[in-house]
């Protein structure tokens, strides 16, 4: 192959903007001329998501961001790529910008490209992200989740929620010599809690799925585990807060069996509260994971909990090559900063109560029928009794300069400020107005 087309492969996409400029969505194609070299100029323009269908087997790596997931099949123009993120607002890479509520699921909490993150971000990379050895970083901050999160008395770092939930049960399943799990929430794609295709009839049959909040369910599951139950694993919150003799009532059961309970924290961790919802509802799992807000966006989970669960690590095998690179670690100890200097969780409850509240007063003054907002102030959600009139409003929306989240959640930043606000509340109503003039 001729140098001119090895080194030019690739090279039509976005490049970071200048000055807050984004690059133009009009990239061309490559063909191939007679000696087999590429020849980008010679083919017509595709949008940016023509090529992410060509080469990404959805579309986008992470499904919520699939363009079927952000608008449904109503609008073949919404954006699909951003070529900056700042405060709650991205730039898409045709030059819209957009304010956003879904605050990239949940992983970022303080605001995109926050000033002292950003610092501690550059920091660690100017001094290495990775080498032979750990960052001094991960035990500065291992000790102080330990100080921080309830039932943390060792920690083990990874990149991915997923990840680290699965590390917990594996650490269960470990400790205490059993194979069957009870689960209740929504935690990743790994065989052990999916029913996706590709997923083992026999490693199905080792996870009991039981509803939200349901305590007859749990207990009956756990009855028929029997001895051969390892942990039961929650979402502490889905949409909405459980019932305390629920929680209380998992702790108990594991207490009798002898089984690990297991709290997913991802969500909740630094959003409800530093510590997630153990730390308010006051009943301590024995083992925990954590994600997304923990670094502002930046890769890092983390599977803490009891010495004695933990120290089965020792022997089982849990590892990644990247779980202790020092640019996550950096990132991370930054939002500790901002929570041991201002009360965040409670910033961010605020917010997303005023967020609701301005899209409920759009609700109640456009009249539309058939929507209404919950879930727990920092991360609420719009519940539509018509998935396509759902879409719908995601489109008319989008246009009016706002990205909502489909369903659970919309995410309160702190970067969500008055003027957000406002504008939030005003797409909301022309959007709902639109939805109207849809159906006359």
């Amino acid at each position: 192959m001729a140098f001119k087309g090895f080194f030019g492969r690739g090279r039509d996409t976005a490049p970071a903007p200048a000055a807050g400029e984004p690059a133009s969505a009009e990239v061309s194609d490559a063909t191939t001329d007679d000696d087999g070299d590429e020849t980008p100029e010679a083919a017509p323009a595709r949008s940016w998501r023509e090529r992410a269908a060509a080469v990404l087997p959805t579309g986008a790596s992470t499904g919520s961001k699939r363009a079927e997931a952000l608008y449904g099949a109503l609008d073949e123009n919404g954006p699909t790529h951003f070529v900056d993120a700042r405060g709650c607002h991205l730039t898409s890479v045709d030059g819209h910008r957009y304010l956003d509520c879904t605050m990239a699921l949940g992983a970022v909490a303080l605001g995109y490209t926050e000033p002292r993150v950003t610092r501690a971000v550059i920091e660690a990379a100017s001094q290495g992200g990775v080498s032979a050895l750990s960052s001094w970083r991960e035990v500065e901050l291992a000790e102080r989740l330990c100080a921080l999160i309830p039932c943390a008395e060792r920690v083990q770092f990874l990149k991915t929620g997923a990840e680290a939930t699965s590390a917990a049960v594996r650490l269960a399943r470990t400790y205490t010599g059993r194979e069957h799990v009870v689960a209740s929430g929504y935690f990743g794609w790994h065989d052990w809690s999916s029913e996706a295709a590709g997923v083992p009839a026999a490693t199905r049959r080792d996870t009991t799925r039981v509803p939200f909040d349901d305590v007859d369910a749990l207990e009956r599951a756990v009855t028929a585990a029997g001895s051969s139950l390892a942990a039961v694993v929650l979402e502490p919150i889905v949409e909405r807060t459980p019932a305390i003799a629920w929680l209380a009532r998992a702790r108990a059961l594991c207490d009798a069996t002898g089984a690990a309970l297991v709290f997913d924290e991802v969500k909740t961790g630094f959003r409800v509260a530093p510590g997630g919802y153990q730390e308010v509802c006051g009943i301590t799992p024995d083992l925990a994971s954590f994600g997304k807000a923990m670094a502002n966006g930046y890769p890092l989970s983390a599977v803490v909990g009891r010495q004695a669960l933990m120290d089965a690590a020792r022997t089982t095998w849990i590892s990644s090559t990247l779980a202790s690179e020092s640019v996550a670690l950096a990132a991370s100890l930054a939002v500790l900063d901002w929570h041991d200097e201002a009360d965040i969780a409670a910033t961010l409850a605020e917010t997303g109560r005023e967020m609701r509240a301005a899209v409920d007063r759009a609700i109640e003054a456009s009249g539309v029928q058939g929507v209404h907002t919950l879930g727990v102030d920092p991360m609420w959600l719009m519940r539509w009794d018509d998935p396509a009139r759902e879409s719908r409003f995601l489109v008319h929306a989008m246009h009016e300069g706002v990205l909502f989240k489909r369903g659970a959640y919309n995410y309160a930043a702190v970067a969500h400020d008055e003027e957000s606000l406002r504008v939030i509340e005003a797409a909301a109503s022309a959007a709902l107005v639109a939805l109207l003039e849809d159906e006359a």
